[in-house]
């Protein structure tokens, strides 16, 4: 009794069995419509979020959060930049490093990243030797030649430990037959499989001394790398140190450095979230059909209601009220399930495999064979705004054409 009159009325019009029955399935099909799209929605931005952190925190297990180098020339002054990185107490962990690309040549030539680190030092900076599936990483002994190579780098160029690859540069030397590029033997003393296509299939690594010496780099190196406790400070603290260091530094970080990547997985999430909105947008339609078949079962009701005195705007107010509430029922039941299907769909992963008899993910194909998710709490509240609204918008014009009802018009033939 102490609900607005349009409210009351919009609650009964929700709960009272109808006449028409075939209303009453609309509304249902409705509620059904929101509530699928909203539960595929949540819980596809949540297996895609899931990816994203998973690729995310693979190439960091292995790339810097923040690196500083100088422009153009090596870096010779290293170690004061690796004392004051270390001073910073946001920084975890820093490490000279070389980086320069290369041809390497065995059975096959293949283009590739080399590294050159020292192996103490690195396990502050990732977690190569972690990673190690064939050697070690300690076998990176200066003046071994030794080199390390990821495991789709090692099968493209059809090596193995013991085997000796080619390292040519873009650097010329001088000789009485002109000018040759820069050509060293390495042996292959281990192999590594990050996770990430990128540094499995494209990144070698060495010892420091030695790409120093094959690139004539004296003590320079290429910049120090950083680890950070937080790595969403990776721009502020590498910018605060090279302003410290003084002089000309090249300054980046993790997001600048693989920003197409992240863009193209922010841009792929953003399309299928609008694509898959369609499916909200559907029960919206429902809902409008719904409204307008009740508004025209109800013509008599609004015209009695209008005779005692409820307004033009009282009546549109009675099937917003209803509308809108058959999309919250929906909304509701639609965040529910998306919940519960993003929490179990690992486990009705498995499930469907069992069922089937056949790998969905398999090992051989797919870097990451499970079904990573990442259910954030912004994308629930933003996929139910929008269902929500969907919902309030599908309402205004039943809602309107019910307060244009002509009382007299409604009785006539009652």
């Amino acid at each position: 009794m102490f609900k607005p009159i349009p409210v009351a009325i919009g609650l009964r019009y929700l709960r009272a069995k109808r006449r028409n029955g075939f209303i009453s399935f609309i509304s249902l099909a409705s509620i059904a419509g929101i509530a699928l799209g909203v539960t595929a929605l949540i819980t596809t931005l949540a297996v895609m979020s899931g990816f994203q952190r998973e690729i995310r925190d693979r190439m960091l297990q292995m790339a810097a959060h923040a690196t500083v180098s100088a422009y153009g020339e090596p870096l010779t002054d290293w170690q004061r930049a690796v004392d004051a990185a270390i001073a910073d107490k946001r920084v975890a962990g820093a490490a000279p490093y070389i980086e320069k690309e290369t041809l390497l040549s065995g059975a096959r030539n293949q283009p590739a990243m080399v590294r050159g680190v020292l192996p103490a030092e690195e396990g502050k900076v990732s977690v190569l030797a972690e990673k190690m599936v064939q050697g070690k990483l300690d076998s990176l002994t200066p003046g071994s030649y030794n080199i390390v190579l990821g495991k789709e780098l090692a099968a493209w160029l059809g090596v193995g430990v013991g085997d000796s690859v080619v390292m040519m540069t873009s650097d010329f030397r001088s000789t009485p037959m002109g000018a040759l590029p820069q050509l060293k033997r390495f042996t292959v003393s281990g192999i590594f499989e990050a996770g990430y296509n990128e540094f499995d299939k494209g990144l070698a690594v060495v010892n420091l001394r030695d790409i120093q010496r094959v690139l004539r780099m004296g003590d320079g190196v290429t910049g120090v790398r950083l680890r950070l406790h937080d790595m969403d400070l990776a721009w502020d603290v590498a910018r605060d140190l090279a302003i410290g260091l003084g002089g000309p530094y090249n300054v980046s970080d993790w997001t600048s450095d693989n920003a197409n990547m992240f863009r193209a997985l922010k841009m792929e999430k953003t399309i299928m979230a609008i694509l898959l909105s369609l499916i909200i947008a559907m029960g919206a339609f429902n809902l409008v059909s719904s409204q307008v078949m009740l508004v025209t079962d109800k013509q008599a009701d609004i015209a009695i209601l209008r005779t005692l005195g409820l307004t033009p705007r009282g009546v549109m107010q009675v099937f917003v009220v209803q509308g809108t509430l058959i999309g919250v029922i929906g909304t509701v039941l639609g965040v529910i399930g998306g919940i519960v299907l993003t929490l179990n769909l690992e486990h009705i992963l498995k499930a469907i495999e069992k069922v089937l008899g056949v790998q969905l993910l398999p090992e051989d194909v797919y870097y990451i064979t499970g079904l990573p998710t990442d259910l954030q709490s912004g994308d629930v509240v933003a996929i139910a705004a929008v269902a929500l609204a969907m919902a309030f918008v599908a309402t205004i014009y039943p809602a309107w054409r019910a307060a244009r009802t002509a009382p007299a018009e409604a009785l006539r033939y009652e």
